[in-house]
């Protein structure tokens, strides 16, 4: 009977320093790893987490393969940027290893699709961190809706905004490690996915459309270094029953705001709507250095040095599945469920990627704004993966 895991780390950058080190060094969830091995190209984030976990240079790698063929492991956590996602997700279970991501699952749906099966075919476990499902008021607004409570869902607005020091270059310290984090990601690839997840989680339904609007006008302008990227996107989504939502997700709100995110979300039902004040999280503290929203629901430090909050309790969960799955406790019905393509993220996966033709297609304004083309996410499905696979997902 397995008491703990033989974890190693794909990929040590700002995931793993502002949330996974907690997870893996202070939290009631430490005692189901031991960290054996770490594998990041960028030589100072991969000694810096090794030093930090007491790993030995004999297993500290600068691919991933290196470290799947030199280890005996029983998980890995792939921590490498989200379009990097799935080659070492892939060649991970394919070694037999159950596997833990951050969300989203990947940057597109081919490669979300190949992970998928992946897990499938060798049986082993694939968990995807949407922490933000953990979040209570998120699970029992799920809870409440799908009991019926508020009817047809209708229409709603969702909107996660970040301080502009979040992406600012010129802001010290850097929030990022990545000097070019704003120029490489989007709002969409990095804010979107928490809102767009957590209302699919909640309406479990298909989107089939998507429109998103870009606007290009405060990053451009920073000085000395000016970022070539998108202020504030708007997200339209079309879903299977004729119900629409807008995720408007950013980062570049004043620095004197009140928290680094600012965020909240109306769902309009038929019956009733939910109002989700995540902005509100419970704590707020005026200071002499202003007045702020503290969030100890994501991630709470304790008297005792330990860590806790939804942040924490989403990945420990998927490593308590991994456990029980490896001491054969995971019934075939928990292992089926795990295996949903809402569970694993794939629609997730398929609005961002939509969003982001939609404005890589969309027409450029003067004045910054991109007004984003309609993408039709079951062509968008069928292309990528062809009728049969898309049919499965219900998108052909």
């Amino acid at each position: 009977m397995k008491s703990k895991l033989k974890l190693g780390i794909i990929g040590a950058g700002a995931v793993v320093r502002e949330i996974y080190q907690h997870l893996y060094f202070h939290s009631r969830y430490s005692d189901l790893l031991e960290i054996c091995a770490v594998a990041d190209p960028n030589e100072q984030y991969r000694n810096w987490f090794a030093d930090l976990a007491g790993v030995p240079a004999s297993r500290r790698f600068a691919n991933h393969r290196d470290l799947l063929a030199n280890v005996k492991l029983d998980a890995v956590q792939v921590n490498t940027p989200d379009h990097l996602h799935c080659g070492p997700t892939v060649d991970a279970l394919k070694a037999g290893l159950d596997v833990v991501v951050p969300k989203p699952t990947a940057a597109t749906v081919k490669d979300a699709h190949a992970m998928i099966q992946a897990a499938k075919k060798s049986g082993r476990f694939l968990g995807i961190d949407f922490h933000k499902r953990e979040d209570p008021r998120i699970k029992e607004a799920e809870a409440r809706f799908q009991n019926g409570r508020y009817g047809t869902f209708q229409t709603a607005v969702f909107y996660m905004l970040d301080k502009l020091s979040v992406v600012d270059p010129n802001h010290t310290p850097r929030f990022f490690a990545s000097p070019g984090f704003a120029e490489k990601n989007t709002p969409v690839s990095f804010l979107t996915v928490h809102m767009a997840d957590a209302l699919l989680k909640i309406v479990n339904l298909i989107p089939v459309k998507v429109r998103a609007t870009g606007y290009s006008q405060k990053l451009p302008s920073l000085k000395p270094i000016p970022v070539k990227g998108y202020d504030l996107v708007d997200t339209e989504i079309l879903f299977d029953t004729g119900a629409q939502a807008h995720i408007i997700t950013g980062w570049a709100l004043p620095n004197t705001a009140e928290s680094i995110t600012v965020q909240s979300s109306r769902i309009i039902c038929s019956d009733g709507m939910i109002d989700l004040g995540l902005d509100t999280p419970g704590l707020r503290e005026v200071h002499a250095e202003g007045i702020f929203e503290v969030n100890p629901l994501f991630r709470n430090f304790e008297k005792d040095k330990t860590v806790t909050g939804y942040g924490i309790s989403s990945p420990g969960r998927l490593y308590q599945q991994i456990l029980a799955l490896r001491n054969g406790e995971l019934s075939a019905a928990e292992r089926e469920a795990a295996y949903d393509p809402m569970t694993l993220g794939f629609y997730t996966t398929l609005v961002l990627e939509g969003a982001e033709k939609s404005l890589a297609e969309g027409r450029k304004l003067p004045s910054g704004a991109t007004l984003g083309s309609p993408v039709d996410l079951r062509k968008l499905a069928v292309r990528q993966l062809g009728a049969g696979p898309a049919k499965v997902y219900g998108l052909a």
